[in-house]
């Protein structure tokens, strides 16, 4: 796997040769960022998966029967974990670059095009998504699957995640605007008992809500009636649009009725009050900040509101949002956001005798991997390199012309690489991206289905 290697391709044949339950492989030579506190950063280390599973990382592991990949020259990280993106827009993506406010991309996005789309324009667009996200390094990845218009379309979404091998979480949600068939929310009992039976499994189910009715009406914003059904199908909730006055007051509310807890997460959170960030604080309540939408769309006061959440001790994850108009991947969240807090750190102290409170590299690593997973409902499972979690893995590139020479290993993943420094991404175990390409995916097949939706999509009227 190193710039010197030559056997990538016999690699992964022998791995692939074994069954995937007994399969053991050997990591040597690499540096291991684990984003483990304990375990930390590891040089010339080794990291061993046995099937799914992560059983140990140190240094000098034995081989015994394990297929050995020589890491030498590379990184090793978790996967990184998306915590909030529309997958289905992903055949719009770009489409709308320099959308200026959250109203454009509403009436354009949700009261437009998502009216026309059939469900195989769900299963092609969180495909696509999906595939991108492993591309470039998301094993992780929730789906807010907000046009959920008939039963089909749910499906659709749901055995597209299933198809890519992603770690998957479909939260649901009925649609803002047109024509549906009102099966949201009671149809989430239906899809949990056909996709989501076991807890040991690639997919989970969450529940999609809005924080307010202001968009597209009392149906779709949480409340005590939403909160109740997650509890009863023991799963957790995702909350979007959350900023500003009126999510504020949204917020108070909720923790007055005891619905804000470690299984509800509240995205954007821009422009928040202060006794609205202490309630969910003191509520546990997770956040995903999406740091290019905030800034680039301009969501309420359009800066993500991190120094916020880390003052009531919420490390928040990261997500991608809207392909739309935005950046598809981790690299360009971690560094958005990084720049972003130094800046206004710095700017807040000039001409002070004050020192600027600045974001590490290690804290954004942190928010797109072992934060995000946590964020997710999912930190026992992934999110770090530890011992008994599942094996969601990278295989970073070090000595490629942009990150060569290899100095600081944490800085070189948040402000050197990109999707052409990964080598490998193994998701569960299970190989998905291999010597730099994505495995078990047609590209052309695949780019003439996505021309073809999108055509479809851009040419009917909206309904």
């Amino acid at each position: 796997m190193n710039a010197n290697d030559t056997t990538s391709a016999a690699v992964l044949e022998e791995l692939r040769r074994r069954p995937a339950d007994r399969r053991r492989v050997l990591f040597t030579g690499a540096t291991v960022v684990t984003m483990d506190p304990d375990l930390g950063v590891i040089d010339n280390g080794d990291l061993l998966v046995e099937g799914d599973t992560i059983t140990a990382v140190g240094r000098d592991l034995g081989a015994g029967d394990a297929v050995v990949v020589d890491a030498t020259g590379t990184i090793l990280t978790p996967g990184f974990v998306d915590t909030h993106r529309h997958a289905w827009e992903a055949q719009l993506r770009r489409i709308m670059p320099d959308v200026d406010d959250l109203g454009g991309y509403v009436m354009t996005t949700l009261a437009g095009y998502a009216t026309v789309y059939r469900p195989e324009d769900m299963y092609i667009g969180t495909r696509l998504a999906a595939l991108t996200a492993i591309d470039s390094g998301i094993t992780t990845m929730l789906d807010f699957s907000h046009n959920s218009r008939t039963r089909d379309h749910s499906d659709a979404a749901i055995e597209a995640l299933l198809d890519t091998g992603i770690r998957g979480v479909h939260a649901s949600m009925g649609p803002h605007f047109g024509t549906w068939d009102r099966q949201w929310p009671g149809d989430l009992t239906r899809v949990k008992d056909r996709y989501f039976s076991s807890d040991e499994q690639l997919l989970t189910l969450r529940l999609a809500t809005l924080a307010t009715d202001e968009i597209a009406g009392p149906a779709l914003a949480y409340g005590p009636e939403l909160a109740l059904l997650a509890q009863e199908l023991g799963i957790g909730v995702s909350v979007d649009a959350v900023f500003g006055t009126a999510s504020s007051e949204a917020v108070m509310r909720w923790a007055k009725h005891g619905i804000l807890s470690p299984d509800v997460t509240l995205i954007h959170s821009t422009g928040l009050t202060s006794e609205a960030w202490k309630a969910m604080g003191g509520t546990g309540t997770t956040v995903a900040l999406a740091p290019t939408s905030d800034a680039q769309i301009g969501l309420e006061t359009a800066i993500p509101a991190v120094d916020e959440a880390l003052s009531v001790g919420i490390r928040p994850g990261l997500s991608i949002d809207v392909e739309v108009a935005l950046a598809s991947d981790m690299f360009t969240q971690m560094r958005t956001l990084h720049a972003i807090q130094r800046m206004l750190a710095v700017n807040a102290a000039y001409g002070t005798d004050q020192q600027p409170s600045r974001l590490t590299t290690h804290d954004v690593l942190d928010f797109a991997t072992l934060q995000g997973a946590h964020t997710n409902g999912l930190a026992r499972v992934t999110g770090s390199l530890t011992p008994g979690k599942k094996a969601d893995l990278l295989v970073i590139r070090a000595e490629d012309l942009n990150n060569m020479p290899l100095n600081d290993p944490i800085g070189t993943v948040v402000l050197g690489s990109d999707a052409r420094n990964i080598s490998a991404v193994l998701v569960n175990g299970e190989p998905r991206k291999w010597n730099g390409t994505v495995l078990d995916v047609d590209l052309s097949t695949l780019r003439s289905e996505v021309h073809a939706s999108r055509e479809y999509v851009l040419n009917t009227p909206a309904v």
